[in-house]
């Protein structure tokens, strides 16, 4: 496939720079170019050429693509679960780290994922202090769902459940941990597609 110059030392740089993304600014340096909008021109082009496909929620966050479409790996965001604030979110927050995933597990288009460093002993015995889940943004979840959400400013891993006059966040270890109504600023940032334990 024939590109422009700028646009092989772009999808170069984009290469290179997979596990710490660059801002456009920093790729209009990287490139030496006169403005962002001579970067911003390249990317659209380099999607439209199926090279690069973008994240619309998170524009750091990208795959580059082999030459069949196919991600061959991508780099996804792992964030913890810190304080959100009034009106927070969790993807509000700068990801601990980045982890490089095959596109070819993930059932769901790549862009629509993120990772959470679980936290506590709530979800035990399915999730335990320390294993990465795997999310899929969403903000609606159907009843009995394990979600990711912000509650009263915190970020949480709870199974959503609904009765007629409330939205419900409950813990799997439920010997210990009783079920708690969901307050006012309550919001579901994701559903739990799955989980890695790094208990070997």
């Amino acid at each position: 496939m024939k590109l422009h110059p700028q646009q092989e030392q772009l999808l170069e740089i984009l290469k290179k720079s997979r596990n710490d993304p660059l801002t456009i600014r920093e790729l209009q340096e990287a490139l030496s170019v006169s403005s962002t909008s001579v970067v911003a021109h390249h990317i659209k082009q380099l999607e439209k050429k199926g090279l690069l496909k973008r994240d619309p929620a998170n524009p750091r966050h990208y795959a580059v693509l082999d030459d069949d479409g196919g991600a061959r790996i991508t780099y996804l965001p792992v964030y913890g679960l810190a304080q959100c604030g009034p009106r927070g979110s969790i993807l509000d927050n700068n990801p601990l780290d980045k982890i490089a995933i095959s596109s070819e597990l993930v059932r769901f288009p790549v862009e629509e994922m993120f990772l959470v460093k679980a936290r506590g002993d709530s979800m035990l015995p399915k999730i335990s202090s320390g294993d990465l889940v795997f999310v899929r943004r969403a903000n609606a979840a159907a009843d009995g769902e394990v979600v990711v959400c912000v509650n009263d400013g915190e970020a949480l891993i709870k199974k959503y459940q609904r009765d007629k006059k409330q939205a419900l966040l409950s813990s799997l270890n439920s010997e210990k941990y009783a079920p708690f109504a969901a307050a006012e600023d309550f919001r579901i940032e994701g559903i739990v597609k799955g989980v890695l334990s790094y208990k070997f």
